[in-house]
Parts: structure tokens; C-alpha cells; sequence
């Protein structure tokens, strides 16, 4: 299995959708897009062996795969949209209150430049009720990153470690901020993101605004900050126009091409006992 696969818990979170048991989910024949992205779903300095199938969130993407030639490449809908599916009426442990808030994050190989004292001004004078901010791993194990959110009031929390090369990952990391986000009544971030449209999905009202920050040696083949801005200025702002968040938020995540179990078991290859299971 491409190690990207299990990214977040993505593979966990389908083979759970699936129908099989617990533990670790068997080898997908192919690759699962692991992240919201503007260009053709594949992360860019992932090794990708050629001709491998991707799986990808929505037609969107794949009219762009297909755009830079790639051919192999078949809809499914995000994994996200499958956890939606498995927990579709969680009952409420209390009325949805305030924001959680999730600052552009780096990650091992590129870290983010900006000014977060400037951000969390800008959030304090923004939202309206109480704010959670929730720290990607790389900067919540940045003692003096996280430290200024918390020395700023904010409850700070994190999902959980993504995992990488097949090792640490959280299988419940979709679960965990699922719970997290239908707490809240509103989700934003400085920058649109996989986030944004999983709080869509799940009932928040999104906003996305501030200084978008600066990632290292940021790969702008696709246009950067700049094209998501002109793409999708509905989703920019403090105050967005919720019914068409939602309209773009279910186009984006692919939640009408979500397969049933019996076809998603035969599309990854797990319709048939198989004998390698990493």
C-alpha cells in the first residue's frame, strides 16, 4: 500500500465503510488522494509509481489529472464523505458553540513562515464567541507556537499524528476532528483547505480570512494562493454565504460519487482475500 494511503486514518476509515474488521486495513490498489488540493490529487514529492490508479475526491480533479495526461483515474469521493456516512446522526453532547480554528500548517519537509501574534489579534477581533485552535502536529509540537495560542486564551488542541511511512498514523484522526467540529458552530482557517470543506460537511458555517502565511519552497505549478482565491472567492471572508459553501463543499469532496461498500470493496482490491497486508 502507497504509505500516503494511510494518511489521517484514510485507509482505516474505508476499510471500517467497507465492512471489514478492525485493525489494518489491507493493501488498496491505488492511490488515495489524501488532501483537498487544487492540481491533479497527487501530492507533490510523493514517489508515485506510474500507471498506478488514483483515486480521487472529485470530477474536478480528475478533469485536471486527466488535463496533464494522466488516465488511470477513477472518482470516489473523500474519505471524509465516508466517515459522514458512518456517523451520520452522532447525537449532540452539547449546542454548537464558537469556532475552531485551524492555522496553514507545515509539515517535515516545509515549514511555515508567518506571523501568528498578528493572526490571533486578527482572530480575537473576528469571532464571536469562543475559539478552539487546533494545531497541526508540526506546529503543536513547537512549544513556543502552540504557547502563544494558549497564552492568548484559546482552548488549543490537536487531532492527532497524520503517521508517515506506514508508522504513528492515528486511525481515529477523521474521527477525532469529526467530534471537534460539530461542537462548533463556525470553522476557519487563513487559508481554504481540507479542513474548511470537512466543516462545511459537517454543519459549520466557514470563514477564511487572515494572512494566508508563506510555506517553504511552496510548489506553485498549479497557481498557488492567488488561483484559490479567484477560484473560490464565495468561500473567502468572515462571513461566507452558507447554502453555497455547502453546494461547493459537496462538488469538492465528491460526496455524490461516495461508492456503496460492495463496490468500493472490489474497486480497492479487497473483494478477495489477499495475502500481503502492508
Amino acid at each position: 500500500m502507497h504509505h500516503a494511503n494511510h494518511f489521517y486514518g484514510h485507509a482505516h476509515v474505508l476499510a471500517r465503510y467497507a465492512g471489514l474488521a478492525d485493525g489494518h486495513p489491507p493493501r488498496i490498489n491505488g492511490y488515495v488522494q489524501h488532501g483537498w488540493n487544487i492540481g491533479d490529487g497527487l501530492a507533490p514529492g510523493h514517489p508515485y509509481a506510474e500507471r498506478t490508479p488514483s483515486l480521487l475526491w472529485s470530477e474536478q480533479t480528475r478533469r485536471r489529472a486527466w488535463s496533464v495526461g494522466r488516465r488511470n483515474v477513477t472518482v470516489i469521493g473523500a474519505p471524509f464523505a465516508y466517515l459522514l456516512a458512518l456517523r451520520p446522526e452522532d447525537p449532540p453532547e452539547q449546542e454548537r458553540e464558537g469556532t475552531i480554528w485551524y492555522p496553514f500548517h507545515g509539515w517535515e519537509g516545509q515549514h511555515v513562515k508567518g506571523d501568528h501574534r498578528e493572526l490571533i489579534a486578527l482572530i480575537r477581533a473576528t469571532e464571536p464567541g469562543p475559539v478552539t485552535v487546533c494545531l497541526y502536529w508540526h506546529e503543536h509540537r513547537m512549544r513556543r507556537v502552540r504557547r502563544l495560542y494558549e497564552n492568548a486564551g484559546f482552548r488549543v488542541i490537536c487531532h492527532g499524528y497524520r503517521g508517515h511511512w506506514w508508522r504513528d498514523t492515528d486511525p481515529l484522526f477523521l474521527d477525532k476532528q469529526l467530534t471537534e467540529l460539530r461542537r462548533h458552530r463556525r470553522v476557519a482557517s487563513n487559508r481554504l483547505t481540507s479542513a474548511i470543506f470537512y466543516g462545511i460537511a459537517a454543519g459549520c458555517e466557514p470563514a477564511v480570512y487572515g494572512d494566508p502565511m508563506v510555506l517553504a519552497d511552496e510548489d506553485p505549478t498549479f497557481g498557488g494562493t492567488a488561483r484559490i482565491r479567484r477560484q473560490w472567492p464565495e468561500l473567502h471572508g468572515a462571513s461566507v454565504h452558507l447554502p453555497t459553501a455547502v453546494e461547493i463543499a459537496r462538488a469538492e469532496l465528491g460526496t455524490d460519487h461516495r461508492l456503496p461498500p460492495a463496490a468500493l470493496r472490489e474497486l480497492l482490491g479487497w473483494a478477495h482475500p489477499q495475502e500481503e497486508t502492508s
